[in-house]
């Protein structure tokens, strides 16, 4: 795995910063009667207005800036016209750009509108963050790859829910995609040893009900087969002598 440089790292935590920056301010437009293409329009303009190159837009022919994955989509849902926001909806921000050639890769979940979450939804949600939060803490010098992915199965799977097999999370770096592999289920203490100067996207896929998923028919949608609900969130991390760095949150905080 590519062990970046301080020109590399530098470039990362600009594009993750930007993009923290702008997760803390897209509920404004994600409301009811929106639809998921005007999000990422919005995205565009933002995008564009802060020097960041979209790193999904034209890859493998995609034609959108982000990815929008709404209730029981998992990932990789293709914004549209046809998508509009319901009060209720948990909806899944994908985006993934990158600043002077260097990429950063986040994901957040909101509900949408001024609704009661119930219990059972809000559990989900902090599951999930908790699941990132967990693989995140284990992305320390000495440790191995696959302690990230037990963190986060332990998680998801001790609240009962399901741990999406077919997606992971990957390495980061000049492209959005690069070696190796981050799966959210593994075997503690197996993979790789973690090294000073990797970075990485880890990013949790859990299900309330079966895990087992599909892509629908547009070659990009990933929805769960059951209909159950889904969540996904992503950060960027640096490892480093004192411990994971996170580069797409401000002040470490989750949104």
């Amino acid at each position: 795995m590519i062990i970046k440089s301080k020109d590399a790292i530098f470039k990362m935590k600009t594009a993750g910063k930007l993009l923290a920056e702008m997760f803390e301010i897209i509920q404004e437009v994600i409301q009811p009667g929106t639809t998921t293409l005007m999000i990422d329009q919005w995205i565009a303009t933002y995008l564009k207005n802060n020097q960041l190159v979209s790193q999904t837009k034209g890859y493998m022919g995609y034609q959108h800036v982000c990815c929008i994955s709404v209730n029981q989509v998992v990932v990789h849902g293709v914004p549209s016209h046809q998508v509009i926001l319901q009060k209720g909806d948990l909806v899944k921000v994908d985006v993934c750009a990158a600043w002077k050639g260097y990429c950063a890769d986040m994901a957040r979940a909101f509900i949408v509108g001024d609704v009661q979450v119930s219990a059972e939804t809000q559990r989900f949600i902090d599951t999930g963050k908790q699941a990132l939060q967990a693989g995140i803490d284990q992305a320390v010098v000495g440790n191995r790859l696959f302690d990230i992915s037990y963190a986060i199965q332990q998680v998801i799977e001790q609240q009962g829910y399901g741990v999406v097999r077919d997606f992971a999370g990957h390495g980061i770096g000049k492209k959005m995609h690069e070696e190796p592999d981050v799966p959210n289920f593994g075997k503690k203490g197996t993979g790789m040893i973690l090294r000073a100067g990797m970075t990485f996207a880890i990013e949790p896929m859990l299900t309330i009900g079966s895990y087992d998923v599909h892509v629908m028919k547009d070659g990009w949608t990933v929805e769960t087969i059951d209909q159950s609900l889904a969540m996904h969130v992503e950060d960027t991390i640096l490892i480093t002598q004192n411990g994971p760095e996170i580069l797409t949150r401000l002040q470490g905080k989750c949104v």
